[in-house]
């Protein structure tokens, strides 16, 4: 294509995008290899269309972060920014033509300050990294996804991303302070602040956090720390029912207990964890409580949690003796998902958040839903916040079985709006809930929504296609 260029035939619309990206960046952050394209046209989200980009732009700086945008604007080219691609909605996914915006190499802790309690990173940090970064000052950084060892700062902030241990601490809207964002014309933005305090203006600081990237490109980010609490213990509770189990959660709430972590898991995710693992949770069980504190004298605060379990009918309730033994038990929580994919096939990942007081309810109505289409669905739940995660599983080579995978996705969702709930908690719309985003919000919202991305993005260029 260049020897055409240099022959004197007329430039294409990609051939002139490239060349006018080129412009302004170092060889190594523009990708043009279809090949390696293709690498980054989606995350990790099921049945999510996804296009061919016409480049893949790896950042270093916030000027090329500029340059990129500028030259989307000026020759009105979509852009779709992407973290590691942990997602699972289909919210990095790349349309026909974009420029794809990886920001992984924008990866500097630039500071930690422990006195102000604030981290300041560059969007490409993992979460592990930073986590670990601050735990040396004797810092903690809470928000931890499952795949926290992988995922990045940006896209926690880009999906308003949840964890583990939400219960106690929240999620990422609570501890992001500031941002600084390039808007789709190129210019720069600062938005909140570093003070303990701050209300000026509108706060366009927890209207990024969510948004997808379809509002702006963040490249620079003022996080919240706490001081680094006592090492966690963790107490399994075994039921013989998932109802019975949320049952445990609504007790422990009501009695005003504060863990540090609430993790409920169904038998079906159990046995798919000790077949991948081989971790010795009870096979027999059909709901696994994990229940943390991480207070002065934890191990009171699980035996006072262990007679809660108790009254709600579990049938073995087994404190861990140490951290290790704590660890062991979060390991076979994290391995939920992928030791499902493994057992059971390809997944389809609802992330449906109901009230804590119908926490049961959502578990009766899944195992109904598994039954009518005769489908595996393996459940694993934030029960502290209610956050559910019915994993369906069925295997992609089988029509009927993809269709009856997508219909017991979507009556899931319709379930979690008849409880109260909200289509999703922490994974975000992207592509795969567009269309339930709708729903939820009623027409009026949506067209408030939709009025605040123009504002933004005038030219819809910034991730078209999702969220609306």
């Amino acid at each position: 294509m260049d020897d055409l260029l240099e022959s004197g035939a007329p430039t294409s619309g990609a051939t002139a995008l490239t060349e006018r990206l080129r412009a302004g960046l170092p060889a190594e952050a523009l990708i043009t290899d279809p090949d390696v394209m293709a690498s980054y046209a989606h995350d990790m989200a099921s049945f999510c269309e996804a296009g061919a980009p016409a480049a893949v732009v790896l950042p270093r700086t916030v000027e090329q972060v500029q340059h990129v945008l500028r030259t989307a604007t000026e020759l009105r080219v979509p852009v779709v920014p992407q973290g590691a691609r942990t997602g699972l909605s289909g919210a990095a996914n790349a349309s026909d033509g974009c420029v794809v915006l990886s920001l992984v190499k924008m990866d500097r802790i630039v500071e930690i300050d422990p006195v102000d309690r604030v981290a300041v990173v560059e969007p490409g940090v993992v979460n592990a990294t930073l986590s670990r970064a601050v735990a040396e000052q004797g810092m903690y950084y809470p928000p931890d996804p499952s795949s926290w060892e992988t995922c990045t700062i940006g896209g926690n902030i880009g999906t308003a991303a949840g964890g583990l241990c939400c219960v106690k601490y929240g999620v990422t809207a609570e501890y992001v302070l500031g941002l600084d964002v390039v808007l789709a014309d190129g210019r720069l933005m600062s938005t909140g602040r570093r003070t303990a305090k701050g209300v000026a203006g509108y706060d366009l600081t927890r209207l990024f956090v969510g948004s997808e990237g379809s509002l702006g490109i963040v490249v620079k980010a003022v996080l919240a720390l706490k001081p680094q609490p006592p090492r966690q213990l963790v107490l399994a509770a075994e039921f013989t029912s998932a109802s019975a189990a949320g049952d445990a959660v609504r007790r422990i709430m009501e009695r005003g207990h504060v863990p540090s972590l609430m993790e409920l898991m169904d038998g079906t995710t159990v046995r798919a964890v000790n077949a991948m693992a081989n971790m010795g949770l009870p096979e027999t069980t059909e709901a696994l409580l994990l229940v943390a504190f991480d207070t002065p004298d934890p191990a009171a605060d699980l035996a006072a949690v262990g007679e809660l379990c108790t009254e709600a009918g579990a049938t073995e309730v087994v404190p861990a003796d140490d951290a290790a033994e704590s660890e062991m038990l979060m390991q076979a929580r994290r391995l939920s998902l992928p030791a499902l994919e493994a057992a059971l096939g390809t997944t389809m990942i609802d992330d449906v958040c109901v009230p804590r007081a119908r926490l049961s309810d959502m578990f009766e109505g899944v195992e109904a839903i598994a039954e009518k289409y005769d489908t595996k669905i393996g459940v694993c739940a934030h029960a502290g916040d209610g956050n559910t995660h019915p994993i369906v599983c069925f295997d992609p080579t089988k029509p009927d079985d993809v269709r009856r995978a997508k219909e017991a996705f979507d009556e899931i969702m319709a379930l979690g709006l008849r409880l109260g709930g909200t289509i999703t908690g922490e994974h975000g719309v992207g592509v795969l809930k567009k269309e339930w985003l709708a729903r939820e919000l009623g027409p009026v919202e949506l067209e408030l929504q939709r009025q605040i991305k123009q504002a933004f993005d005038p030219l819809g260029l910034l991730n078209p296609g999702k969220l609306f």
